[in-house]
C-alpha cells in the first residue's frame, strides 16, 4: 500500500429523469478531478436517473441499461482517458427483467473492475419495490491501496456490513451515498463508529439537494473526519473534494492502538 493516495469526491444533485445530463456531468466532474491530480475518483448512489422517493420507480426504470450499455462505454472510457480508479457510483442496472442498484469500479485501463449489487434496500424508502438486492458484500484490489470494499448507502448502515467487509480483508470502504436529512444523525454516529471499530478508511459521496444534504467526506480508522464537503445550504449545490491521504499510515495506527477492537 503506497503512501500519498489523492482522492476527488464529486459530490452534486443529478437531474431526476434527464439521464444525458446527469452522465456528462458526471464525466465533466471526472476530468475536473483528474486535472486537479486525482488518482481515485468517486461518484455518488443513483446519479444516472436522480433521487426522489416520489419518482425513483419512473426514474431508474427509464434510465437502466445493462452495465456494458452506452453509459458503461462512457464511463470505461473516462477511467481509460484519465488513467485513473473511476468509482463511478452506483447505477440503475437492468439485468434482463431485474434492475438492480449496482456500484459500478472501472480500473485505469477501462475494465469494469467489478459490479456491487446493493444489499440492503433502504426501507424506509420502499427501495425494494423499485430494486431487486444483491447477496452479498463486494471487494477488489486498487493497485497501491489493496483490499477495497463496496458499500453502497444503506448497506453501510448495518455495522454487521462493515464488519464482513473487514474479514474480507477490506481496510478502506468506498461508499456511494444518496443520504436524507431524516437520518442525518445516522450519518455522523455510524460512520464514524464503523470506521473505528474495523480499523477502516471510510470514503463516502452523497448527493446534495433537496432532502440530500452532502457532507461528502473521508473517515480516517481511528473514526476522525480528515476531509469534509459542505452540508446543503452551507455551501455551493456541487462540490468536488479533493484530498491527499496516507491511507497505508492511518491502518498501521489502526493496527497499533485498536486492534482489539476487530481482531
Amino acid at each position: 500500500m503506497s503512501d500519498g493516495v489523492t482522492i476527488g469526491l464529486a459530490q452534486w444533485l443529478s437531474r431526476c429523469g434527464d439521464a444525458e445530463h446527469n452522465l456528462s456531468s458526471a464525466t465533466g466532474f471526472v476530468a475536473e478531478l483528474a486535472r486537479r491530480g486525482c488518482g481515485l475518483v468517486v461518484l455518488p448512489e443513483l446519479w444516472p436517473c436522480g433521487y426522489d422517493p416520489a419518482t425513483l420507480a419512473r426514474d431508474a426504470r427509464a434510465a437502466a441499461e445493462p452495465l456494458d450499455g452506452p453509459r458503461g462505454d462512457a464511463l470505461s472510457a473516462a477511467a481509460r482517458e484519465h488513467g485513473l480508479w473511476l468509482f463511478a457510483g452506483s447505477v440503475p442496472e437492468l439485468d434482463g427483467e431485474a434492475l438492480h442498484n449496482t456500484a459500478v469500479v472501472y480500473g485505469p485501463d477501462g475494465r469494469l473492475a467489478v459490479a456491487h449489487r446493493k444489499v440492503h434496500l433502504y426501507t424506509p424508502l420502499d427501495e425494494g419495490d423499485v430494486f431487486d438486492p444483491g447477496e452479498r458484500p463486494t471487494t477488489l484490489d486498487v493497485d497501491g491501496i489493496g483490499t477495497v470494499g463496496i458499500s453502497t448507502c444503506f448497506d453501510g448502515d448495518h455495522p454487521s456490513y462493515a464488519r464482513r467487509l473487514n474479514r474480507l480483508g477490506a481496510r478502506v470502504v468506498v461508499a456511494p451515498c444518496a443520504y436524507e436529512t431524516g437520518a442525518e444523525s445516522w450519518w455522523d454516529v455510524l460512520y464514524p463508529a464503523n470506521a473505528l471499530v474495523n480499523g477502516q478508511w471510510w470514503i463516502m459521496v452523497n448527493q446534495c439537494g433537496g432532502d440530500l444534504f452532502g457532507k461528502s467526506r473521508i473517515i480516517a480508522p481511528d473514526g476522525a473526519i480528515v476531509a469534509e464537503a459542505p452540508r446543503v445550504g452551507d455551501g455551493a449545490d456541487s462540490e468536488l473534494l479533493v484530498a491527499t491521504v496516507d491511507l497505508a499510515a492511518g491502518i498501521r495506527d489502526a493496527d497499533a492502538t485498536a486492534s482489539a477492537l476487530w481482531a
